[in-house]
């Protein structure tokens, strides 16, 4: 009898273990089982916590060894999972869909203990079953709740007649476009904007149910795609009257494949059919528009001029409305000229004069994790966290070269992009900066290749990086921490 306990609490702590890492990658790639099999960086973590586990169960259950597996199972399986799960920087955030899928889960593995008890059928392999029960009545529900959640959303929209809609995709830059925007409007609207970076259609659709308040003036949407499709899903429900397409490059290339299939993506925006005014930045080739978009399309950033950027702030001069017009800017970058002139453009659509601009322009406060300069204990600190293409990155580099003391670099590269934009990057590193550390495994030896100047510190996990910089990050050097990727990546 007590055998017989120690089998089902094994067998459901086994179940419960591999659901735990199931659910993690799942949460982390937007519940897409597709992408977790293909876009996942580190493949041995599905050897080691999935495959081998399995493996190893349906082995010692053939052969009659028990013992060898809950040996296993106590001894190895469980403190690894407990020791990868706590070396995580995004560990799993029980919502209540995930919540719901544990109590799935754990309920059809009780089940099926029962049923094996009293029957007692010798098809172990069937002991495996609750994960893929689990799985499909999770998405099962999850999709039948999505489409009640979309079914209320879209009766909210409609209920707010008055609302104007902005729609903002690009791959780069989409999140500062949203938010410089929404700092200028809600000057003299009720403005509500997306929080964070939520930008997928599922996202979208929760953020308007949950926070988006009657009586709302101007809501700002971002939407970001991985695959063909995306774009149109948001522009179809949110049918936004105004729009801005930025940058299209080779942001996400993996998921793409080619630029082509990125800019078509984006151009699902145009899809709307209450647009009424879209910019597209300049440099995209545009699509083949009809003499309905024609009409209300303009390409930005307008004529600029006289642009200084450095460590302390931002000038320049845009070109409206036939005059020049002085702009001055805490936010740092040459590359957020474009993007405070996109929010600029938009908010002329709205009546705000061009005084007013000036003032909130010089008043914009940076977004977190981009470009974000402090100091610190004699150190300058650059945080760029959340700048994951090339073009920003090499513009921190530009303003990093600006500093008369010792650089530092810390980095894992250009995730999700192509080997020529790590190999661009490398080298603008090795002329810049004194000493580079590079984070994780995706990039570390493509760019490390490429530095024959610059130091480099190559760490595998991001837990050594703390130690790492305070034996060799002295008093008045310059930190650039230029994007960041979760330990998963």
């Amino acid at each position: 009898m007590l055998f017989d306990i120690l089998d089902f609490i094994s067998r459901v702590l086994f179940i419960l273990a591999i659901f735990y890492y199931s659910i993690s990658l799942l949460q982390w790639y937007n519940y897409n089982p597709w992408r977790v099999l293909t876009k996942h960086h580190r493949f041995s973590w599905h050897l080691k916590y999935f495959v081998l586990p399995i493996a190893a169960f349906i082995v010692c259950f053939h052969f009659g060894q028990k013992l060898i597996f809950y040996i296993y199972l106590y001894v190895v399986y469980l403190p690894m999972l407990i020791y990868w799960a706590s070396r995580l920087d995004k560990r799993v955030v029980f919502t209540r869909r995930v919540w719901r899928s544990f109590i799935i889960t754990a309920a059809f593995a009780g089940l099926n203990e029962v049923l094996f008890y009293i029957y007692n059928d010798e098809l172990y392999f069937l002991w495996l079953m609750p994960l893929v029960f689990s799985f499909v009545i999770c998405e099962v529900y999850e999709a039948v709740l999505m489409r009640n959640f979309v079914a209320l959303a879209k009766e909210k929209l409609s209920m707010m007649s008055g609302i104007k809609i902005v729609m903002i995709t690009a791959s780069f830059g989409k999140t500062s476009i949203k938010n410089f925007l929404f700092q200028i409007l809600q000057s003299q609207y009720n403005t509500y904007c997306t929080p964070r970076s939520v930008n997928t259609f599922k996202g979208i659709v929760m953020d308007i149910n949950q926070n988006l308040a009657f009586g709302t003036d101007v809501y700002i949407a971002e939407a970001g795609a991985r695959q063909k499709g995306d774009i149109s899903q948001i522009a179809t429900f949110l049918n936004p009257q105004y729009g801005i397409i930025g940058e299209i490059g080779k942001a996400h290339i993996e998921y793409f494949k080619t630029i082509e299939q990125v800019a078509k993506t984006k151009y699902e925006l145009l899809e709307s059919e209450r647009l009424r005014k879209v910019f597209i930045y300049q440099k995209n080739e545009l699509p083949k528009l009809d003499a309905r978009l024609k009409r209300i399309v303009q390409t930005y950033p307008p004529k600029v001029r006289n642009i200084e950027a450095t460590l302390e702030n931002t000038k320049f001069e845009l070109e409206i409305d036939g005059e020049w017009v002085n702009f001055k800017t805490n936010i740092l970058g040459r590359f957020n000229v474009d993007n405070i002139a996109a929010a600029i453009l938009l908010a002329r659509e709205f009546s705000i004069n061009i005084d007013s601009l000036k003032k909130l322009v010089k008043t914009l406060t940076p977004i977190e994790h981009r470009l974000n300069l402090s100091i610190s204990n004699g150190k300058t600190i650059i945080d760029d966290g959340f700048n994951g293409n090339l073009n920003g990155i090499l513009e921190g580099i530009y303003l990093c070269s600006q500093y008369k003391g010792r650089k530092v670099i810390v980095t894992p590269g250009l995730i999700e992009s192509d080997e020529e934009s790590n190999i661009t990057l490398a080298k603008a590193i090795d002329s810049t900066f004194d000493l580079a550390i590079i984070t994780g495994e995706q990039n570390s030896r493509l760019i490390a290749s490429y530095l024959h100047h610059t130091r480099k510190v190559q760490l595998r996990e991001k837990t050594q990086l703390e130690n790492v910089l305070k034996g060799m990050v002295g008093e008045g050097d310059l930190v650039y921490f230029a994007n960041d990727a979760p330990s998963y990546v």
